[in-house]
């Protein structure tokens, strides 16, 4: 005889009341979870950074980064954020540590900034502040006063692509000059580290270099060299960009308060610098020799201090000519640098202490 299992009508319904609530509740707990989820996705983490990796070079030009890191100006006002620096001779090895993630930030030249954006399509760094202005040469050896005396003639710049060595290679085209990149052309141009370039020029192994402070004031005070180009002539009101600040993008988005920190930071340097003149050079000895080992002649690190300017002003109005520059002598690439330049931290710390926003130059 088979037996059949028959529910009681009520204890079906009221199970059947509990699958549905049971359900009902799931499903309202996951569509939650996915709102949170979705909430967290599209509100990125923007915590001030544990550390910021920064890169500089020991040069004059490098003023608000020496004085920064000297004095604890920039570590004062990361607060919290451990600063990390790091040496670099020149600009397109800094680009290289700051692409690969190995620094954060860099105070850098111009040009190595502008081609790493174009490559990236705008998707590598973010200049987000100016830093100095001026203090570029070209210096040579005193039997060469024209350019019609520099065919056959080797030349030194920092390194290929950086910013002297582009301002270098398009001041010999406009003379009606040929160069390669491979070195090679009616000038040679030996891209050299700044110290090699002061030995090999006092050995005679090189007739000049296109330079920054105070490499181009060592090479004049300290084996006699002349200025055959200051390159603030070539420059509408003689101002032109030699160091910029700059962060990579992805850090950007990630520690908006770091980026704004630095860049205050960066400011008290550069207001420090502009009303401590006297110090100054004080101040930017103790870092070399903290550096290297050793300090600047007081009429070399006179006479490279009067060349520059610190300001926070990246002169965004010379950048397509930088671009062009670039292009013409096979160092860069065309391109969009609209973004470029991201000075909303610089511009907001400005207004707070009244002073009017600077321009980013319709980039």
């Amino acid at each position: 005889m088979t037996r059949t299992n028959r529910r009681n009508p009520l204890t079906n319904a009221r199970r059947k009341g509990r699958v549905a609530a049971a359900v009902a509740l799931a499903v309202a707990s996951a569509a939650l979870l996915a709102a949170c989820s979705s909430a967290q996705a599209s509100t990125p983490t923007t915590a001030p950074a544990a550390t910021l990796r920064l890169g500089f070079f020991d040069n004059i030009t490098h003023g608000p980064a020496l004085v920064g890191l000297q004095s604890g100006t920039l570590q004062s006002a990361l607060g919290k954020t451990k600063l990390s620096a790091q040496i670099f001779n020149a600009g397109p090895a800094e680009i290289e540590a700051l692409t690969a993630g190995a620094i954060d930030a860099a105070y850098i030249g111009p040009s190595p900034a502008i081609n790493s954006y174009i490559k990236s399509h705008g998707e590598s760094l973010k200049i987000v502040a100016g830093a100095t202005n001026g203090g570029a040469s070209l210096v040579v050896a005193p039997g060469i006063t024209s350019a019609a005396d520099l065919k056959g003639k080797t030349l030194a710049s920092p390194q290929l692509g950086n910013t002297q060595d582009v301002a270098l290679r398009f001041w010999l085209k406009s003379k009606g000059y040929q160069t390669q990149v491979s070195g090679s052309g009616d000038v040679t141009i030996n891209p050299t580290e700044n110290a090699q370039t002061l030995a090999l020029f006092k050995t005679g192994k090189l007739d000049g270099a296109w330079l920054p402070e105070p490499w181009a004031s060592r090479l004049v005070v300290d084996a006699g060299a002349k200025v055959l180009v200051d390159e603030a002539s070539l420059w509408p009101k003689k101002t032109f960009p030699t160091t910029v600040l700059v962060v990579s993008k992805q850090f950007l988005v990630a520690h908006p308060q770091t980026v704004a920190a630095l860049v205050k930071g960066n400011a008290d340097a550069i207001t420090w610098l502009n009303t401590h003149k006297p110090e100054a050079a004080e101040l930017l000895n103790e870092k070399l020799k903290a550096d290297t080992g050793k300090t600047l002649s007081t009429a070399v690190i006179d006479r490279a201090l009067s060349k520059v300017t610190f300001s926070n002003d990246p002169v965004a109005s010379a950048y397509p000519t930088l671009v062009s520059h670039a292009v013409a002598v096979g160092t860069g690439k065309a391109g969009s640098i609209k973004g470029l330049l991201d000075l909303s931290a610089l511009n907001t710390l400005r207004a707070k202490s009244g002073l009017s926003a600077i321009s980013t130059g319709g980039e």
